[in-house]
């Protein structure tokens, strides 16, 4: 059944909460043991806030080969030949404000993601990257860029010869959890947290009165100690 949802609406909602609140707004409801990603998907770096949009999915698979025995120039040609038939990113196509690009390479060892092809997405409007395995390159640009990739490895190796596009569009396994299309991904520091459509505004609920009840303690002892107020404690 598809769930009539208001994008806007949703990340509106959830832009201050943290991993942890989104985590207690699963638990009141009953999910304790579901949508929280293993704790090998981290950030590639550390940006002091969240991020949330809705999950755009796609599926890689090894390569299984023939590999290629050509070098050089000729080389070149297979990989052009490569990166327009085996390895694409047709998902990349369809990606609109607000999408969390979610990218099941099935714990490949291979740099799917690098400074160039992040830069376009976010350029689309993506929200930000979480991939299972390897998957992520040029880490300095991506961090240079601040993009917001969250993943188990830095992966040297270029795709060809080593990954091949499958299907987008459809549930993928990421981090031990299932992550369907439009589900909403919520990710910082504490990781990566995936909250099924079907949830989202009874998650939303207590999450928020998580947050609050959370705010106001600890600007109270923000004021206790003479800590300057910041945006952490700012009542919502």
């Amino acid at each position: 059944m598809k769930i009539n949802m208001n994008r806007t609406e949703i990340l509106e909602m959830y832009k201050d909460f943290r991993v942890t609140d989104v985590r207690d707004g699963m638990d009141w409801c009953g999910y304790h043991h579901y949508g929280t990603m293993h704790h090998s998907i981290k950030p590639l770096w550390r940006s002091l806030k969240t991020y949330a949009g809705f999950a755009r999915t796609a599926r890689y698979l090894p390569f299984e080969g023939p590999l290629p025995k050509v070098t050089g120039d000729e080389y070149t040609e297979w990989s052009n030949w490569y990166y327009g038939n085996v390895c694409t990113d047709k998902w990349a196509d369809d990606i609109i404000p607000g999408d969390f690009i979610a990218l099941d390479v099935c714990g490949i060892d291979v740099g799917l993601l690098g400074s160039n092809n992040t830069l376009n997405c976010v350029n689309k409007g993506a929200v930000g990257f979480v991939l299972n395995g390897g998957g992520v390159r040029d880490t300095d640009e991506v961090i240079l860029q601040k993009i917001p990739v969250f993943t188990g490895h830095v992966s040297q190796g270029m795709d060809q010869a080593r990954i091949r596009y499958l299907e987008k569009d459809i549930p993928v396994a990421i981090g031990g959890v299932a992550v369907y299309p439009g589900d909403l991904i919520v990710a910082d520091g504490d990781g990566v947290i995936v909250v099924p459509q079907k949830l989202i505004y009874d998650v939303y609920k207590y999450a928020y009165k998580e947050l609050k009840n959370d705010r106001i303690a600890r600007r109270a002892l923000y004021e206790a100690g003479g800590r300057e107020l910041d945006d952490t404690v700012r009542i919502i």
